[in-house]
């Protein structure tokens, strides 16, 4: 299945959620509420029901676009990213990958501040890290 496929899908299953929430709104309206001696007017359930879709349309937008998101770096996903030194891995230092602050390893020797870096590997919640090949 392409994105699109599952897109047109978690929209159809959006539009048939909404619609049997709806309906529930307008059945509490019309029979449970009465049962109660609740009697409103038919523009309350007018505005209750436009809110409520107003509610699922920006709740479907706001968990498309979260699914849409790349993964956020962490630890098995930043094998080969690259960054800067912060302070000498002596083996033992810290490393700026993706403007972040990781600890991190050398697995080559020492390296420098502001020398650049890539993730070979990590050791718990350590990063490996060797210096960069230079660039030509």
């Amino acid at each position: 299945m392409d994105k699109r496929e599952v897109l047109i899908g978690r929209l159809v299953l959006a539009v048939i959620s909404v619609l049997l929430e709806e309906a529930g709104l307008y059945a509490i309206w019309r029979w449970v509420l009465p049962e109660m001696d609740i009697f409103l007017p038919p523009y309350v359930i007018v505005i209750v029901m436009t809110a409520w879709a107003a509610y699922s349309v920006y709740a479907f937008k706001a968990g498309t676009k979260a699914l849409g998101r790349s993964a956020l770096p962490g630890l098995p996903g930043m094998i080969g990213s690259s960054g800067s030194v912060a302070s000498p891995l002596e083996p033992e230092g810290l490393v700026k990958i993706c403007g972040e602050l990781w600890v991190a390893k050398s697995v080559g020797g020492e390296i420098e501040v502001g020398e650049q870096v890539v993730v070979v590997g990590q050791d718990s919640l350590k990063l490996l890290v060797r210096q960069a090949e230079p660039k030509h």
